[in-house]
């Protein structure tokens, strides 16, 4: 029983764990794509999955907290019934399809989702999400969540046409990431990706993730709303070129 050693893994996996907790705490889960991908730089990516749920599944707690009342549960309604059916579908489908495949689907949807809404300039009026659109990117966000851990995209896409104000469109997100993370414990668990060196590594890392969170949620409040869906929309499009390099590359 032993953590991983090699400290180019830790020069990696602390900014990661840092910003992902700063993406729950309030600067939004596709900026937290990152996490995985940079860690799959020294170990497999599998193995950085599986190190990174138990530390997303701690975030949460405290994103949950800090967001406690501040959700719209008439879009978690929709959401989350998607979710969790995503995640089935995700399980039965584990070890079956590419994850470079999933990447660029994953990768194209946002980018061309952000650059429709910059040059086609859309009405600032208040769109109510149909539940056709909740269900079909709910679904796409439990199943990429439990693939490749990216799960903010589709969430995203969903929920910035719809206005919220910033504190709730958070608290929405993190609800439902929170759901999300704690379901996809039983498939990983079943599919026997915790072993003892994961967990030991992930209990070292996961003094980090109050502190990520925490800063992201100072963030969020000292922002002001227009700035924080201009991020949001940046940080969707970088995600986005991420996932598509990722998937071709």
């Amino acid at each position: 029983m032993t953590i991983i050693s090699d400290p180019y893994f830790y020069m990696l996996a602390i900014p990661a764990v840092l910003l992902y907790g700063m993406a729950k705490g309030g600067l939004g889960p596709a900026l937290g794509i990152v996490a995985v991908p940079a860690m799959a730089l020294v170990i497999n990516p599998v193995e950085a999955a599986a190190i990174m749920l138990p530390i997303l599944c701690v975030m949460d707690i405290f994103a949950v907290w800090n967001f406690r009342k501040k959700f719209d549960s008439h879009h978690l309604k929709i959401l989350l019934p998607a979710g969790v059916a995503g995640i089935a579908i995700a399980s039965l489908l584990m070890g079956h399809l590419s994850p470079d495949a999933i990447r660029l689907m994953i990768g194209i949807i946002a980018v061309v989702f952000c650059l429709n809404f910059w040059f086609r300039n859309p009405s600032n009026s208040k769109r109510q999400g149909g539940r056709f659109s909740g269900w079909l990117w709910g679904a796409a966000a439990g199943f990429t969540s439990t693939q490749i851990h990216a799960g903010g995209p589709p969430v995203t896409i969903y929920l910035l046409p719809q206005k919220l104000d910033k504190v709730v469109l958070m608290g929405t997100m993190a609800v439902f990431f929170a759901v999300v993370n704690y379901i996809k414990l039983i498939p990983y668990t079943l599919l026997g990706a915790f072993d003892a060196t994961n967990i030991l590594t992930s209990v070292v890392l996961m003094p980090l993730a109050p502190i990520g969170v925490k800063l992201g949620y100072v963030i969020l409040h000292k922002v002001p709303q227009r700035g924080i869906y201009r991020f949001l929309y940046i940080a969707l499009f970088v995600s986005g070129a991420k996932l598509l390099y990722d998937g071709m590359f």
